[in-house]
């Protein structure tokens, strides 16, 4: 007599071997299972998630960060004395981790929906390790040397809110697959039923996330005002060396309405432009004056500083990645340009009927010039022959210095109450974009104070400061606004307001059906019988469509049993073995 005892079917289960050998290194079957994931790989499934979380958030404020990435390369200068272009590492790291930390996020989640167990591969937890301790150390550096463009990411969300509302809806609606297959097990625990709150929780949360939304370009179409003027900040520096005159005249040639200079004066007496305190980094003043280079500018006579070059850095060094696209004229007219002063600046604004934005840098204590650079700057002005009324000074001074530049006017370059600029007799503020507001705009306005902001360089700032009804702002980089004939995104509060609602009730819905639906299905999988299961599935499929394991046989004698010369027939039809003397035949 034989006992027949049938095996489970096995398939080649190709994604599931590439999910599980990937994450886990376990490519075959047998070493994989289904069993609950241990407290240990859990642990290590929660700092996954809490390092994708991180990089996400890294990856957005370098995102939006890209407004100021010539602000950051020079603050990297002035502690470390080189320039270089310190975002391409940062950003290519972060590429790299942010794609890792997602792909093995999704390989997790997936052996959540297989009811695998989880088992990350030790190589992998040395890689999630390492790239979370990099990411904090980045966080820790840039609050260190770049604390204030944290303010970016509040001032970022006026234009991607609503962008991001949709996204974390969708995520958070997706997830509730898991949740769901999670907690309607028939096991129950406390466990569950934390997740379940948590999941309701941060659903209600996400839900009614656009009720604290201030975005401005959520208005009407007839209320946008005018285009904000542009003003060259530097001249067009991304496309010519900074505060020269080949710069001054790209930016006009770009759609600047105004320029913006920094004025340093020299210690005979003549304004000239430079941003920095020294000549190292935009001159040759390395090769010219060797001994004097980490001299302050302004201790530089004017004879000495128009013999320094000042465009050949700009070749050498690329700072934009823009030299490529040169040609060969203006790569020969960059080389040869100097130091550019105050008059020739202003007399070039004058031609193109343009305005001007002067930041003077008051020499220090021991400088000659002292006490008469106010009368300095007067004097570059109307030698220029361009109208007063179209020049500008922002002064880092007290206001005792500031009222000295008579008769040119006047703005701040930090936030008043409206009391304070009418007390100072201020017609306008020159702000940086982390402290205009859009309700601070809105009331400066309204109290005819004009507002200038700065840096705008990204067109998603440009299109929330034109809704917000900026006059002018201060860009680095003229030729990429000019490029924007409207905002990126307008919408009307009701066409928003409905996005808004009918996402959060399709997402409820979607969220209540995958509950019910995994309700049911595990339900039904409880109640059907294993051995059903496995049966129907030899039935249903062929033994040439699928790779299915021989069965094995048991053979026992009875007490009536067989000898060893007997033979044992079985129908071959029917799926069984022949046994005859000798061995087992098919």
């Amino acid at each position: 007599m034989v006992k027949h005892q049938p095996l489970q079917v096995y398939e080649k289960q190709v994604f599931v071997s590439f999910v599980t050998g990937i994450y886990g290194c376990r490519w075959k079957r047998y070493q994989r299972s289904q069993d609950d994931s241990s407290g240990w790989e859990c642990t290590w499934f929660l700092i996954l998630c809490s390092s994708f979380l991180l990089l996400l958030f890294w990856a957005y404020f370098w995102l939006v960060a890209q407004n100021d990435f010539n602000d950051f390369n020079w603050l990297v200068y002035n502690r470390s004395g080189q320039w270089r272009d310190e975002t391409i590492p940062i950003i290519t790291c972060t590429t790299v981790g942010f794609s890792y930390i997602t792909f093995l996020l999704i390989l997790a989640l997936f052996h959540v929906s297989l009811g695998q167990q989880l088992n990350l591969y030790w190589v992998h937890k040395i890689g999630v390790l390492a790239t979370l301790l990099t990411t904090i150390s980045g966080v820790v550096s840039v609050d260190d040397i770049w604390r204030d463009e944290w303010d970016i990411l509040l001032v970022s969300l006026q234009s991607t809110a609503p962008f991001l509302h949709i996204g974390a809806l969708a995520t958070v609606t997706a997830m509730s697959w898991l949740v769901a297959g999670y907690v309607v097990r028939k096991e129950r625990s406390n466990i569950q039923v934390m997740v379940l709150l948590i999941y309701i929780i941060i659903l209600v949360a996400v839900c009614l996330a656009p009720l604290t939304f201030t975005c401005p370009c959520i208005m009407d179409r007839h209320s946008l005002k005018q285009r904000p003027d542009i003003i060259g900040r530097r001249g067009a520096p991304m496309l010519a060396p900074e505060n020269t005159m080949v710069s001054f005249n790209r930016a006009l040639q770009h759609g600047a309405s105004s320029l913006e200079a920094d004025v340093t004066i020299s210690v005979d007496g003549v304004p000239f432009l430079m941003r920095d305190n020294t000549l190292r980094r935009t001159t040759d003043v390395r090769k010219v004056f060797p001994a004097r280079q980490y001299e302050d500018a302004s201790f530089f006579n004017w004879t000495e500083i128009r013999s320094l070059n000042a465009g050949q850095w700009f070749l050498e060094t690329d700072p934009y990645w823009t030299v490529k696209t040169l040609t060969g004229k203006d790569r020969s007219r960059i080389g040869n340009q100097t130091v550019c002063s105050l008059v020739e600046m202003l007399r070039l604004a004058s031609r193109a009927n343009s305005s001007a934005l002067l930041n003077i840098r008051k020499p220090p204590p021991e400088h000659p010039r002292y006490r008469s650079w106010f009368m300095d700057t007067l004097w570059a002005v109307q030698k220029a022959g361009i109208s007063q009324k179209r020049v500008r000074t922002v002064t880092w001074t007290p206001d005792t210095d500031r009222g000295r530049v008579r008769g040119l006017k006047q703005t701040a370059s930090e936030k008043l109450s409206v009391e304070e600029i009418r007390q100072r007799g201020i017609t306008s503020l020159t702000l940086h974009y982390s402290k205009a507001s859009h309700k601070d705009i809105q009331e400066y306005l309204a109290n005819n104070v004009s507002v200038t902001v700065y840096p705008v360089n990204e067109p998603w700032l440009y299109s929330i400061l034109w809704c917000s009804g900026v006059p002018s702002v201060s860009s680095d980089a003229p030729q990429v606004l000019r490029k924007v004939p409207y905002p990126i995104w307008l919408m009307s509060r009701n066409a928003y307001s409905f996005i808004w609602i009918t996402s959060d009730l399709v997402s409820l819905a979607i969220v209540i059906g995958i509950f019910c639906f995994q309700k049911w299905r595990i339900s039904g999988m409880q109640n059907y019988n294993p051995e059903q299961i496995m049966l129907s599935a030899v039935t249903r499929r062929s033994s040439r469509e699928v790779n299915i394991m021989k069965e094995k046989l048991i053979f026992s004698e009875l007490n009536n049993g067989l000898s060893s010369t007997d033979e044992l027939s079985l129908y071959p039809d029917n799926g069984y073995a022949r046994y005859s003397h000798g061995g087992l035949s098919r």
